[in-house]
């Protein structure tokens, strides 16, 4: 084959240092736009993002060219850089170490893409800890 094609949908789920509700309802559009222009910058398309006071979910295309904890890293130190400039909230504003990034097939998308949406219902029986929990297990990761 003379060509390289990757068309790989990538879920990620990321949360606030501590787990703290940094992210209000008034601050939500302004950090998620500008999630999506870094990341559109990137050369990753973003299907959609929504999250959560305390974690945010993004569905995106992976640049081939990046890896996909290289992507996550700027954008979450970006993101937090801007929420910081912009003085959004009154503490400093951080997210987190580590992330769950998970492939997406085809198939699934619109069924991820619709969860993702519906994040203010779903987290009304479910916290994000345990949203989080509930996806490494699924995808076979964490203690066995």
């Amino acid at each position: 084959m003379s060509q390289s094609f990757t068309k790989l949908w990538i879920h990620v789920i990321w949360a606030t240092k501590n787990r703290k509700d940094l992210i209000d309802f008034s601050i939500e559009k302004t950090l998620y736009d500008y999630i999506w222009q870094e990341l559109t910058a990137l050369g990753c398309p973003v299907r959609i993002i929504n999250g959560m006071p305390d974690h945010v979910h993004v569905l995106f295309l992976q640049n081939p060219q990046k890896t996909i904890t290289d992507i996550v890293k700027q954008i979450k130190g970006s993101s937090s850089h801007f929420m910081n400039r912009g003085e959004f909230i009154l503490e400093k504003f951080a997210w987190q170490t580590g992330f769950g990034a998970f492939s997406v097939s085809e198939s699934q998308l619109n069924a991820v893409y619709n969860y993702i949406k519906n994040q203010k219902q779903h987290h009304l029986k479910k916290n994000g800890q345990d949203e989080f929990d509930d996806f490494v297990k699924l995808h076979g990761l964490g203690d066995k």
